[in-house]
C-alpha cells in the first residue's frame, strides 16, 4: 500500500482517481482549493469506498502553505498533480491567471518534493500539447508544436519544467497526456459538476437536457471532418482514473524505464461533437436543443490518440464506450439535480 498525495483531488478526474486508489488498497491525501469544486465531494467519495481520505484545503500558489503540508506529511510515497485551471476557451481570455496558477502550483509542489526528499510524480498533462496536427492518430512521438491556447501552453511548458527539474534533481515523473475525459462514476455518486457555466462539452449537454441551460452551442460545422464538427477522443473518466493508479504503482515500485515517461490516455477513436450529441440522445431518450455557432478561438480540428504505448507498457486499456460515458454522465446529472431540489424542499 502506498500513500499518495492527490492535488485537485476533489475535482472531476481527481475524485475518480482517489476512488480508484482507495479501491486498489492505497491511501489518498487530498489537497484542493475548492476553486472549481465543493467539499461535499469528500463525503461522496466516502459513500463509494467506505474510506475517508484526509483532506487539506490550501492554495498551491501559497508556497509556505505547501511547505507546511509537506512538513506534516513526511510519509507520502508519491504525488498525482491534477490541480490546474483547465478550460481552453477561458484561458484565451484569462492568460495571466492561467500562467500564475498552473506554473506556480507545479513549481511549489516540485520545490516541496525536492526539499522533503520525495521523488515520484504523476503529471496531469493533455493532448493539447500536440496543438494542431495532421499526424493522426497522435503518438507520444508526435511533434509538440506551438500551442493554440494559454492552457495548452501551460501543459507544454509544464512538461519542460519537469524535464529541467529531473536533470537537476532525483525525480521520477510520468506525464499522462489525456484526451477528453467525460462521464461519471457508475454509482452516480461523483461526476463532473463545474461551478458556474460549464466550459466542457458533456456537462453542457447534460445541463441543457435537464433544463439548466437553454441551448448548447456547437462551435463550428465547417471543419474538414465527416460532419463538419470538431473531432475529439472522448474517454470515460473511470478509465482515466485507473491509468493513474497503474502509473503511480509503476513509479512507487521503481518499474519505470526512465526518469521521465509520457503516455497518451485515450480510446484511440475520434468522435465528432455531433456524434457525442447523437450518443447522448440515444442513451437518454432526450432530444437535445443545440445550435451551430461560429468557431471558438483555440480549438483544433481533430485530435485522437494512438494508445499503443500505454496499452503495451502500462498494460492499461479502456473498458468503457462513448455510450457508457454519456449514460453515466446523464445518470449523474439527474441524480445531482434531484439532490439539489430535495435540499431546497427541506
Amino acid at each position: 500500500m502506498a500513500k499518495i498525495l492527490v492535488t485537485g483531488g476533489l475535482g472531476f478526474i481527481g475524485s475518480h482517481t482517489v476512488v480508484e486508489l482507495q479501491q486498489a488498497g492505497h491511501e489518498a491525501v487530498i489537497i484542493d482549493d475548492l476553486s472549481n469544486t465543493t467539499s461535499d465531494v469528500l463525503e461522496r467519495i466516502v459513500s463509494i469506498t467506505n474510506q475517508k481520505p484526509e483532506f487539506v484545503e490550501l492554495d498551491l500558489k501559497d508556497k509556505s502553505a505547501v511547505y507546511s503540508f509537506f512538513e506534516n506529511h513526511k510519509d507520502i510515497d508519491g504525488v498525482i498533480h491534477f490541480a490546474a485551471y483547465k478550460a481552453v476557451g477561458e484561458s484565451v481570455h484569462k492568460p495571466l491567471e492561467y500562467y500564475e496558477n498552473n506554473f506556480g502550483s507545479l513549481v511549489h509542489i516540485l520545490q516541496g518534493m525536492r526539499d522533503y526528499d520525495l521523488d515520484n510524480l504523476i503529471f496531469s498533462s493533455s493532448c493539447t500539447v500536440y496543438g494542431e496536427t495532421d499526424d493522426l492518430p497522435i503518438t507520444e512521438n508526435s511533434p509538440v508544436v506551438e500551442a493554440l491556447s494559454p492552457y495548452g501552453n501551460t501543459k507544454q511548458v509544464g512538461e519542460e519544467i519537469l524535464k529541467d527539474a529531473i536533470r537537476a534533481h532525483n525525480f521520477n515523473v510520468v506525464s499522462l497526456r489525456y484526451f477528453n475525459p467525460i462521464g461519471a462514476h457508475p454509482t452516480a455518486k461523483i461526476g463532473e459538476l463545474p461551478l458556474g457555466v460549464p466550459l466542457n462539452l458533456v456537462p453542457y449537454v447534460t445541463q441543457t437536457a435537464i433544463g439548466l441551460r437553454e441551448q448548447l452551442a456547437v462551435f463550428g460545422n465547417d471543419y474538414e471532418t465527416r460532419d463538419g464538427t470538431c473531432v475529439r477522443d472522448y474517454i470515460h473518466v473511470v478509465d482515466v482514473a485507473k491509468a493513474h493508479v497503474i502509473a503511480v504503482e509503476r513509479l512507487v515500485s521503481k518499474k519505470n524505464a526512465d526518469n521521465y515517461e509520457v503516455f497518451n490516455l485515450g480510446t484511440g477513436t475520434g468522435s465528432t461533437v455531433l456524434e457525442v450529441i447523437q450518443s447522448f440522445e440515444k442513451v437518454s431518450g432526450e432530444k437535445l436543443n443545440y445550435k451551430i455557432v461560429d468557431r471558438r478561438p483555440g480549438d483544433v480540428t481533430a485530435a485522437y490518440a494512438d494508445t499503443t504505448k500505454a496499452n503495451e507498457v502500462l498494460g492499461w486499456t479502456t473498458e468503457k464506450t462513448l455510450d457508457d460515458a454519456m449514460a453515466d454522465a446523464w445518470r449523474w446529472e439527474k441524480k445531482i439535480r434531484q439532490e439539489m431540489a430535495d435540499k431546497v424542499k427541506s
